[in-house]
């Protein structure tokens, strides 16, 4: 049975549809343009030869063959754009350090972008379709992870950047196909049967699962959509229906009501989704990153080194401490990322990559960090990673700072300058600065380019360093 107009599949569906680049405000379309710059950045970087993971999915996909329709970043070479969307959206999150959406705990761009480039590549369309797709596909993602509810998927153990990113995923393959309302509905309710993504990459110290769950959402979501474009059969409301995505993966509320489904349709075409979005500055889980700012305030205004701290105490909403307390990827540690900032003033993915502890500064520091749940934190969590953090010198002293929004959120912006010169800095040591310059000059200008793939023919090309 088809849904009703107005249900919420009918209601999403349009809307993704809809949505013209053009046709939204400037101030939109300005930080989507710069978002997407920062996450191909982060993706050109993730590219490089010095970084494993994505050199071993580049060996699989080449191993895979297909059609040589749709670009691997950095790869020199063509594959099929569902293999496409897998490698370039385990690129996406491997660096850690593109955008996210602090308050549904999502890696939308990391998902969508790769999606958009694949199957866009794949349909040829123009710049200004490719932008759109992008902006109803990060929508369609926050939308279902905050209907959900992110912190209750992570109490289950899963990840809301797969499980529901992938639906962002779908969206943006589902109207770069050109789906219409029926089709893209079963493509939604494809995505659905497929939704997955546990947490246990927590526990890899390779640190390679942990990026593979966003290409696992980008690989699904553009599966459903060229699966529904041909005509396969889904179920027809996978947000409504029976055996519904709520009743599988939320909790159910104080009114009874299985998850938040009314976030989906929230403020739908006046609230972007995509508007939300925090700019990384660290190579980490972006729950470390208040933390991090005002860690290094406080050692810049008491010019604090190293040798002058005896303990650091790092307090954080307690739903979100498991993540970051000893965790066993250096990535998400606090004991681990916070040494790296002392010492460095700065926390790159080769620190993240490239195991620190030997230093002797950094082992010392790290037995002296401690992480301290806080439930008064806790009551504006996750739309707020407030975190206090408490320094102890070896002289005595005490210095406590408190941060509710890392710089890179919307409520503490970066400019489109400081976007600029961080994909610069991401990109040109392994895309060299012309190629890099040629990727913003395209970015500056998408919405009139005739064609995506003067874009992606740029990032085809194999990286070098």
């Amino acid at each position: 049975m088809s849904p009703a107009a107005g249900s919420l599949i009918d209601r999403v569906v349009r809307h993704a549809r809809d949505v013209d680049f053009m046709a939204i405000p400037e101030s939109v379309r300005t930080i989507a343009r710069g978002l997407t710059l920062d996450t191909l950045g982060a993706i050109l970087q993730a590219s490089s030869p010095r970084y494993p993971a994505g050199q071993i999915f580049m060996r699989y996909a080449r191993d895979q063959g297909g059609t040589a329709e749709s670009s691997i970043v950095g790869g020199g070479f063509k594959t099929n754009a569902v293999q496409a969307a897998l490698v370039n959206g385990t690129l996406g999150y491997y660096c850690d350090v593109e955008p996210h959406h602090p308050g549904a705990i999502m890696h939308g761009l990391a998902i969508v972008l790769p999606t958009a480039l694949a199957v866009g590549e794949r349909a040829n369309v123009t710049g200004r379709e490719f932008m759109s797709a992008i902006v109803a596909g990060v929508d369609m993602a926050c939308r279902v992870a905050n209907a959900i509810d992110p912190t209750a998927l992570y109490r289950r153990g899963m990840h809301p950047s797969c499980l529901a990113g992938s639906f962002g995923a779908c969206t943006a393959a589902s109207r770069l196909l050109g789906l219409d309302d029926a089709t893209f509905r079963w493509a939604l309710g494809l995505c659905g049967t497929q939704a997955s993504g546990l947490l246990a990459w927590e526990t890899d110290e390779t640190e390679h699962s942990r990026p593979f769950n966003p290409g696992i959402a980008a690989r699904n979501g553009t599966t459903a959509a060229l699966l529904a474009a041909h005509g396969f059969g889904g179920p027809p409301d996978i947000f409504e229906g029976r055996f519904n995505i709520f009743g599988a993966f939320s909790e159910r509320q104080s009114d009874g009501v299985w998850g938040r489904p009314h976030e989906l349709t929230r403020a739908i075409g006046e609230d972007f989704l995509i508007t939300g979005f925090a700019v990384k500055l660290y190579s980490c889980c972006a729950f470390l990153h208040p933390g991090l700012d005002a860690l290094l305030s406080i050692l810049r205004t008491h010019d604090l080194g190293p040798g002058q701290i005896r303990a650091i105490d790092l307090r954080f909403p307690t739903n979100g401490t498991k993540l970051i307390d000893n965790n066993e990827l250096k990535s998400h540690c606090a004991q681990y990322v916070l040494p790296i900032a002392v010492r460095d003033r700065r926390v790159t993915i080769d620190d993240i990559l490239h195991d620190r502890r030997s230093d002797a500064e950094i082992g010392l520091l790290a037995n002296n960090v401690r992480v301290v749940a806080d439930d008064d934190l806790d009551r504006t969590f996750p739309e707020i990673y407030a975190t206090i953090v408490e320094v102890q010198t070896r002289d005595g002293r005490m210095f406590s700072e408190r941060v509710d929004y890392a710089r890179g959120c919307p409520e503490n912006p970066v400019t489109y300058d400081e976007i600029v010169a961080k994909f610069n800095d991401l990109a040109t040591p392994s895309a060299g600065a012309a190629r890099a310059t040629a990727v913003r000059s395209f970015m500056d200008a998408v919405e009139e380019a005739p064609s995506i793939r003067a874009l992606t023919d740029l990032l085809v090309m194999p990286t070098s360093a």
